[in-house]
């Protein structure tokens, strides 16, 4: 079958273990299904497979792709949900030690089928196309764990996200605004500040600015380069959500502010199936139709990859078959 995959890990030079071509048919294991994909959405993780980070070598060839959309076999239209726990855990997925997600143990969406277990996949709804579903599953779930799950935070309090153009932080923008959060954004170049003012932010700043005032939440996904300035954001008692460190993860802890002013910092990653059905129904009640940067055939994946290291694109990017 046609498959986008990692030949080899290449930590120097990524692209260069990204092939484009003909991968076998996968096996179905009892209890599991195979979805025809539709569309496929693009993460730094696919960047970080390339680059043979949390895989062992003989773990290669691996097929890229974390998120998508697609229909079984009987024509049930379904989104994927990547994070694959184990059997015998009960509880939250997201928590389990022995969890993976697709592409770090199992094969992945960039391909003309991927098999994942069969509570891995959830109905997609009929108000929402293919592509935009391919975006909802690492992305859109960290953001809505990140705000409705992890935050603590109410309807009407003001929150500020730390980057105004990557998939979680539009995703934010997105949520925040349909839930009735006072958006606040921060964005490098006057494009991503428009982009976040178009997504629904009620107010944007440029990266590092001192804002109006304090606000009750932060959200982080950048790291070293805007973690001074999102402690320093808070009020007294705020929270800090932070789901990734794009920038490096050696920031200044500033414990002095953390302890003094009793700011909460919580940690989130991913989500778990039930708040990906959730997460979909929300979209689907409230009429967001997620940001997408731009869509490229599965076979022109190279040009994604590109784009999405070259920051020229603002939102997601996905694959189409």
């Amino acid at each position: 079958m046609f498959a986008v995959y990692a030949s080899e890990p290449n930590a120097e030079d990524p692209l260069a273990s990204l092939v484009i071509g003909e991968r076998p048919e996968p096996d179905v294991p009892a209890g599991w299904v195979s979805v025809d994909v539709k569309a496929a959405s693009l993460n730094m993780h696919d960047v970080w497979t390339l680059r043979g980070v949390g895989l062992k070598p003989d773990m290669f060839p691996m097929t890229l792709g974390c998120d998508g959309a697609g229909t079984l076999a009987d024509g049930t239209e379904v989104v994927v949900h990547s994070l694959i726990g184990d059997p015998d855990w009960r509880g939250d997925e997201s928590l389990d030690p022995r969890r993976t997600m697709l592409t770090e143990k199992y094969q992945g969406t960039f391909a003309d089928r991927v098999v994942v277990p069969a509570r891995n996949v959830v109905p997609k709804p009929r108000e929402l196309s293919f592509a935009e579903c391919a975006v909802m599953g690492t992305a859109w779930l960290t953001a809505y764990r990140m705000l409705f799950v992890q935050s603590g935070l109410r309807p009407g309090q003001t929150i500020l996200v730390q980057g105004a153009s990557g998939g979680v932080s539009t995703a934010l923008i997105q949520l925040g605004r349909a839930a009735g959060f006072r958006v606040w954004v921060t964005g490098r170049t006057d494009v991503k500040r428009d982009l976040a003012l178009k997504l629904g932010a009620h107010d944007v700043f440029e990266s590092g600015a001192r804002l109006p005032e304090r606000v009750d939440g932060v959200f982080e996904t950048v790291g070293k380069a805007t973690w001074s300035h999102s402690l320093k954001a808070l009020r007294p008692g705020g929270v800090l959500v932070v789901a990734g460190a794009t920038s490096g993860a050696d920031a200044d802890a500033d414990l002095t502010r953390v302890f003094f002013l009793q700011l909460r910092v919580i940690g989130s990653t991913m989500g778990t199936r039930d708040e990906l059905v959730d997460l979909l129904e929300f979209v689907r009640t409230t009429g967001i139709h997620p940001q997408i940067g731009a869509e490229f055939a599965m076979a022109d994946a190279k040009a994604g990859f590109r784009s999405m290291l070259e920051g020229t694109t603002a939102g997601k990017i996905v694959f189409q078959r």
